[in-house]
């Protein structure tokens, strides 16, 4: 073993506060909180940072998503004792709460008119590495690459690595049920979380985890307290709801929306822990996790097939995942185009084999001659197949690694390319049985046709998942109300092939008004008595999930964005001639963030500080043009700080 270290019925405490019955200017200033005498008391009874004022503020206002919500106030705890007394301090103001990680999501669950805890800059410890057992106990904060090297040297790994594994935190993955390449081999991330110790709105703190047959639960229910009294609560709920359950959730590798309560049912062992993942700081807050580790194969080999378009790579995913890959990625043309236009990996597409849809297969051994072997074994079943694909093993471990940052830079590759409109998340990560990958992309090929919007195909195919960036219109009515009815058609096609919303990226506020299209009206019944089993106050993360905010409100562009006309030195011809276009060309999902590996943002790495990356700084330059909170233009002292550092790479 290793030792890592570094740095009864509760009555709601607060009335119960439904987001989207609230007055415009409560929702978007401090949700009828006296902000600055929390502050106050925050800064009197926490050693961590507590940041109030307008600039940070305006940094945490946005994440990856389309959507924007300027915070109360930041928090940045410096161990638990730090997070328990702000949650008591919120509770005491009844401010809303919300963790916060890496702040890469998608879909607005990470940015909210409440209190935000960042837990990315102090509470990222490996707090025990077990070898032998395979676990680690680790802080929220902890980037998953700072779990996965250290795991790797013992042969172990966390097996969900999304594409943001150099930044994202372990925290923000079991909020998000986040899953990734290798979720073929080890599952999502509730599949590898053995145990939470979490805190609740109320300041009660937990420590969940692991099965529990029936004389168990009724042992937790007997000894009383919280625990006891939520216990009770769930089982109950499980009781009330076990047969809809069975019935409604789809049984496929990537089923991420709405909450897991088929945790709760016998066949899977009442795991209250497993249960939490993936709710989105909507039910807790998570100060610690246990997590499983899984054997980490040395050697891979990575075979790419051509098809003649993503559709038939769609068509064969079944045979080849038959061969038991590790990873099973699909890419369609248009990416590999768009990642030409915007000069992403140029050379590096070239060395695919000729084809118009491609299928990643990574096998993994103990050796490379055992995993090559697994390579070619499956490639001699392809070979006297009709409409054999075209094949390509690469054996030069540098030359796998550049095919792989060609698929994970599919998301910034789509976004602003060249010539073409901006694209925009909002049905990125849908899921289907892999079975039926092949007809729903045909299927969401002609929706996407017939609402006359583009975006790539690409994504986790071994488990069903697509990826894509649509250019919706978001600034016109006309364009948000099509965007909306768009996502009602693609909702409905997803759920008509057995699939899900989400498959790996959450609901938040995205995807959760759809969830009744998914689940009917009687488990999203049991989605918000849940959430109040945890959180009876309806203050941790409102309005997202359950209750959700509409999916086309709080946009970070809407209708009545119109920026200022600014005159520059430069002209920004890929930007339309606009500066304030070119403000958009961060996506928000962090690369910038990263404390390792390649060339970014040497400030950042030093400071850890927001506002140093460029992330940040993209973001402040917006909030600027925006100037609500951010005030005083150019004059703005935050901007000015946030520059100074600037080294201009």
């Amino acid at each position: 073993m290793t030792r890592l270290t570094g740095p009864h019925s509760h009555p709601p405490i607060h009335p119960v506060v439904d987001p989207r019955t609230q007055p415009h200017s409560v929702v978007e200033g401090t949700a009828g909180v006296d902000a600055t005498a929390l502050a106050a008391e925050l800064k009197k009874c926490i050693r961590g940072e507590v940041r109030f004022d307008e600039g940070s503020r305006a940094l945490y206002a946005t994440d990856g998503s389309n959507y924007r919500q300027v915070p109360i106030g930041i928090v940045i705890p410096r161990d638990a004792d730090d997070a328990i007394e702000t949650m008591r301090l919120c509770r005491q103001f009844g401010a809303p709460i919300l963790s916060r990680g890496g702040g890469t999501s998608l879909c607005g669950q990470c940015c909210n008119v409440a209190v935000i805890l960042d837990f990315s800059k102090y509470m990222d410890r490996i707090v025990e590495l077990d070898v032998d057992n395979r676990r680690a106990r680790v802080q929220p904060g902890v980037v998953l690459d700072t779990l996965r090297d250290a795991a790797e040297e013992h042969h172990l790994t966390f097996a969900p690595d999304p594409s943001t594994h150099t930044h994202c935190t372990l925290g923000g993955m079991i909020g998000n049920n986040s899953c990734g390449v290798h979720s073929v081999m080890g599952g999502k991330t509730d599949a590898n979380v053995e145990a939470l110790d979490v805190l609740l709105y109320d300041g009660a703190r937990l420590q969940l985890g692991g099965e529990a047959n029936a004389e168990e639960i009724e042992h937790v229910i007997q000894t009383g307290g919280r625990k006891g009294e939520i216990y009770g609560k769930l089982r109950a709920l499980r009781d009330k709801y076990a047969d809809e359950i069975r019935r409604r959730f789809p049984q496929i590798p990537r089923r991420v929306s709405g909450y897991a309560l088929d945790y709760l049912l016998p066949e899977k062992g009442f795991d209250v822990a497993k249960a939490l993942v993936g709710t989105e700081a909507t039910c807790v807050m998570v100060l610690e996790a246990t997590l499983r580790l899984v054997p980490s194969p040395p050697a891979r080999s990575l075979l790419v097939l051509g098809y003649p378009s993503v559709f038939e790579a769609a068509d064969h995913v079944v045979e080849v995942l038959a061969a038991g890959p590790v990873g099973l990625e699909g890419i369609d043309e248009q990416l590999v185009q768009d990642m030409i236009r915007s000069h992403i990996h140029p050379r590096d597409v070239q060395v695919l084999p000729d084809g118009r849809g491609w299928l990643l297969v990574e096998f993994g051994g103990q050796t490379k001659l055992e995993s090559d072997a697994q390579a070619s074994k499956l490639m001699a079943i392809l070979k006297p197949l009709p409409n054999t694909p075209t094949m390509k093993l690469f054996d030069d471990p540098a030359m796998e690694k550049t095919i792989w940052r060609v698929r994970e830079a599919g998301l910034g590759a789509t976004a602003h390319v060249p010539g073409a409109q901006v694209t925009w998340e909002g049905w990125e990560d849908s899921a289907v049985p892999p079975e039926n990958l092949g007809k729903y992309l045909r299927e969401f090929r002609k929706l996407l046709n017939k609402y006359r919007y583009q975006g790539c195909l690409y994504g986790h195919f071994g488990q069903g998942c697509v990826h894509t960036r649509i250019d919706f219109d978001l600034v016109t009515k006309e364009g948000v109300a099509t965007f909306r009815s768009f996502l009602e058609d693609a909702s409905d096609l997803v759920v008509s092939l057995g699939g899900s919303l989400s498959g790996e990226h959450g609901d938040g506020q995205s995807k959760a008004e759809m969830l009744p299209r998914m689940y009917g009206d009687d488990i999203v019944r049991a989605f918000e008595e849940f959430k109040t089993i945890w959180d009876p106050a309806w203050k941790m993360n409102p309005g997202k999930v359950v209750r959700p905010y509409r999916i086309d409100e709080n946009l970070r562009l809407g209708i009545d964005y119109d920026p200022p006309v600014m005159e520059t030195h430069f002209q920004w011809p890929d930007d339309q001639f606009s500066w304030s276009q070119t403000n958009l060309r961060c996506v928000g999902i962090g690369e910038c963030r990263k404390h390792e590996e390649g060339t970014m943002c040497p400030s950042y790495r030093v400071t850890r500080e927001e506002m140093h990356s460029t992330r940040g700084r993209a973001r402040l330059l917006w909030e600027m043009l925006h100037g609500n909170p951010l005030k005083k233009g150019w004059r703005n002292d935050t901007v000015h700080e946030a520059l100074d550092l600037c080294l201009a790479c």
